[in-house]
């Protein structure tokens, strides 16, 4: 079993269990997940869900994407049913009819946001890293991530999505991601208090947050990816006189073209949309789309199968990447809709 499920005084709860692989999701993991909820929203002894991970590196790695990349290169009906899976678990945890308290200590990426951020008591620690890396792979922000990363202050969420880079709990907690600081040494008494007294125990631990480093980059964050092409944005960064913003631009530049182009699009489309099922919507289509294209394959042999950290990302440049291949990402997609 890769999710250990069992009922505590007040709370159901579930522990992410493949510490081997950082708790990245399989497929079965978000089955077994959504049976448990199926079992604990009718249960009058279960007042709340609490979610955590187990190995003491971090609640989760994001999805598997060796699995992923395995469907991409096949006919890809393995990586369709396991996201629609996955993203009607989003959707489910964000309107679950009881307290959802998930504790985002150490790694938490991908999948691993889909499954906490959307929650109602969100506990980051200082240990937290919190990523949305997909464009580092040839993807693109998926499980909502579009949601939380467009609705962060400024341009935040775009600085973020765009470079991959990670958020400390402070961050987190300045652009939406979390609710709550709790030091990671209180988390077993905070756990026990749970069990015991309800979700209200949560408050007695909570301190004062962190700084944000991110809140002292506002100025050219905002300024620089505020811009109406990556092109822009990459231009605006090198010619900042910022240096984190020059080093943004070299980030940027190392991701795959595609995967930026596309993702700015879904992130400026996503502020216009209303819900987060409408945005999950979004992100089916664009990632059914994104299935089909090799950057998803290549990027993940790059970064996790050979581990040679040198994607061929296809075409290599921004300027190769046509407005009618970032556009498609946006068609209704032939296995239909999410929802």
């Amino acid at each position: 079993m890769s999710v250990l499920l069992r009922k505590l005084g007040k709370v159901g709860r579930i522990t992410l269990d493949r510490p081997e692989a950082l708790n990245a999701l399989t497929h079965e993991m978000v089955r077994e997940i959504a049976r448990a909820l199926d079992d604990w929203e009718a249960d009058p002894a279960v007042g709340a869900v609490v979610l955590d991970g187990a190995g003491g590196r971090g609640l989760c790695a994001g999805g598997d994407i060796r699995a992923i990349r395995a469907s991409a290169l096949g006919d890809g009906g393995w990586a369709r049913g396991f996201w629609r899976d996955e993203y009607h678990l989003n959707a489910r945890i964000a309107r679950f009819g009881k307290p959802w308290v998930a504790l985002m200590d150490g790694i938490v990426m991908g999948g691993g946001v889909g499954l906490s951020a959307h929650g109602d008591v969100r506990i980051v620690t200082e240990r937290s890293r919190v990523a949305m890396p997909e464009v580092g792979i040839g993807f693109v922000p998926d499980v909502g991530g579009t949601y939380l990363l467009g609705r962060a202050p400024g341009e935040l969420g775009t600085h973020l999505a765009l470079t991959a880079a990670a958020m400390t709990a402070g961050d987190a907690l300045l652009c939406g991601f979390a609710d709550v600081y709790v030091p990671s040494a209180r988390l077993p008494e905070l756990l026990a208090a749970v069990e015991r007294d309800g979700t209200d125990a949560v408050r007695a631990f909570a301190e004062p947050a962190p700084p944000a480093p991110l809140a002292a980059e506002r100025g050219w964050i905002d300024h620089c990816y505020a811009a109406d092409t990556v092109e822009e944005v990459v231009e605006r960064l090198s010619g900042s006189g910022e240096p984190a913003a020059k080093e943004a631009a070299t980030v940027l530049l190392a991701h795959s073209p595609h995967s930026l182009k596309v993702t700015l699009e879904a992130l400026r489309r996503a502020r216009r949309l209303d819900s987060l099922e409408a945005v999950l919507e979004q992100e089916w289509a664009v990632s059914l789309a994104a299935l089909s294209h090799p950057d998803l394959a290549e990027g993940v042999r790059a970064q996790v199968v050979d581990k040679d950290r040198t994607p061929r990302w296809s075409p290599r440049t921004l300027a190769g990447v046509a407005a009618e291949d970032v556009a498609r990402h946006f068609e209704p997609p032939a296995a239909g809709p999410l929802f």
